[in-house]
């Protein structure tokens, strides 16, 4: 299978468009050190002529034009993209979809939960339903694509979209809110992760002996996005764990059994994103590669 970064930053992109903190800061300034990214998302394929996007970000166009995977090919409407697979109903991660209803076929993958995000009495009733088809996914079971691999979606640790909160949030929770995906081929397999509040030995034991993991990459401490003084929340309080701490996916994830593992979801605050940074050293000594767009991965 291949595997296209179409986009590798969280939501907002890098550098945001109206932040000024270190990082993005280094980016308007032109800094060598750093390279901006889009907000994530990935692009599969078993044959390399059709293609199963992992969330559709608001950046999709421009990821699309940036990859020559994904262009038009033949006759006068033509796209390779066969569907999108949601991992759940953030803006993030459906915005996209917009960009697509220029009256092409594909197939929208969803929990109930997730779909519901996008009815047709909504903005997203710009999607001719004639050719966009939904299809509801159950948790836990293969949904087969029809693209050579099959897709499983699982519960991970989490939260309900931003928009859809109310005065009392769980966070940690397990439901169709949040989910992991792990695409299947003939003989290989790689788990996609790109939101998860916390690493349980559940989520351990399912991901173990992976040839590949795609994982959130948020935040680097649970408290950085406070400390700059850009927000109240902690990466815990937006369904994210940090990189670093006792309780973080460095060290939850340091014995997981996976050759490759790629941090994803990089908010524009977190300092792995400098090529030189002290945190990104620390990523890479233990053994994980910074995301970026147009990375590309034979999985």
């Amino acid at each position: 299978m291949r595997v296209l970064v179409l986009g590798s930053a969280a939501g907002g992109g890098f550098p945001q468009w109206n932040c000024r903190c270190p990082v993005c800061s280094l980016v308007w300034a032109g800094d060598a050190r750093v390279t901006a990214r889009t907000q994530s998302s990935l692009a599969v394929s078993a044959d390399g002529e059709h293609w199963l996007l992992l969330n559709a970000s608001p950046d999709l166009r421009q990821q699309i034009i940036s990859n020559r995977a994904l262009h038009p090919r033949e006759g006068k409407r033509h796209s390779p993209i066969a569907g999108v697979f949601l991992t759940n109903g953030d803006i993030d991660h459906i915005a996209g979809l917009l960009t697509m209803r220029e009256q092409q076929a594909f197939t929208v993958y969803g929990t109930g939960a997730t779909l519901a995000q996008i009815p047709p009495g909504s903005v997203f009733g710009v999607l001719n339903r004639a050719l966009v088809k939904t299809q509801t996914i159950a948790l836990d079971q293969p949904c087969d694509t029809g693209l050579g691999f099959t897709v499983t979606a699982f519960a991970v640790p989490g939260k309900v979209p931003l928009y859809l909160e109310g005065e009392t949030v769980e966070i940690g929770g397990l439901s169709e809110s949040t989910l992991g995906l792990e695409i299947a081929g003939p003989a290989r397999r790689f788990f996609y992760i790109p939101g998860c509040a916390e690493i349980t030995p559940a989520l351990l034991e399912r991901i173990k002996g992976a040839d590949l993991l795609f994982f959130d990459g948020t935040t680097f401490t649970d408290s950085e996005m406070v400390e700059l003084g850009l927000s109240q929340k902690t990466a815990w309080r937006m369904g994210h764990v940090a990189m670093g701490g006792e309780k973080g996916s460095l060290a939850g994830l340091a014995d997981c059994g996976i050759p490759r593992r790629i941090y994803i979801h990089i908010n524009n605050t977190n300092p792995v994103l400098i090529s030189d940074s002290p945190q990104r050293a620390i990523a890479e000594k233990a053994g994980w590669e910074i995301a970026y767009d147009g990375m590309e991965v034979v999985a």
